[in-house]
């Protein structure tokens, strides 16, 4: 080839904020259909917890359907993982751990330990008072209070913890739990959503004559 007819060198890659909001779309994607298949769900699945269609779904793990927040929002829901889990930023190399609190109404947060799609997720909360409403959904729970009275209901059981105790159920019980009484409680909460489930490793010792 002359000189007259070589193109030169392939020109780089786009770089600044609109590539990285591209790169950021892109990989919305992909990661949507692996958190979808690393829990086990099947689109129809998807589509009946969303109200999404399936060949919506389909199109936005495909890419070829470019996500929005009225997609994304009822998406992080179901999978109960935070919004900016699935809208992921290009790494930074800051290795530290950000977390970001969320907070409900009259006073109740919910701050994420974990970001694991499809495993155990682990939440430290602060429950402001609110009236029982019993919900039933696939997984298991496991409750500790560190500060504050917990009232947990249980079908037609009901049980009051207090610091240092522990409860855990599978989710597909009628339950609902929060302050037994005015004041909030705080807890650490730990939800399998595929009913994983703690395998106790050690006890106490034996005791010995």
């Amino acid at each position: 080839m002359d000189a007259a007819h070589d193109p030169g060198p392939a020109p780089a890659p786009a770089s600044g904020p609109a590539s990285d909001v591209a790169e950021i779309l892109d990989g919305i994607g992909p990661r949507l259909r692996a958190l979808r298949r690393d829990r086990g769900l099947t689109l129809e699945a998807l589509a009946a917890d969303t109200g999404i269609s399936l060949s919506t779904l389909s199109r936005l793990e495909s890419g070829k359907r470019r996500p929005t927040l009225d997609l994304l929002i009822p998406l992080a829901r179901a999978h109960r993982v935070a919004l900016d889990q699935l809208v992921a930023a290009p790494a930074t190399g800051d290795p530290r751990v950000h977390l970001r609190p969320r907070r409900g109404r009259r006073g109740s947060v919910l701050v994420p330990l974990t970001q694991y799609p499809g495993r155990v997720q682990v939440f430290k909360q602060v429950l402001a008072h609110r009236e029982p409403k019993l919900v039933t959904h696939a997984g298991y729970e496991w409750l500790y209070v560190l500060a504050g009275t917990l009232r947990l209901v249980l079908g037609t059981r009901e049980y009051t913890l207090r610091p240092g105790e522990i409860a855990e159920f599978d989710t597909a019980e009628p339950h609902w739990f929060g302050p037994a009484g005015k004041e909030a409680v705080e807890i650490l909460h730990l939800f399998g959503p595929r009913g994983d489930q703690a395998v106790v490793r050690t006890g106490p010792p034996t005791a010995t004559t």
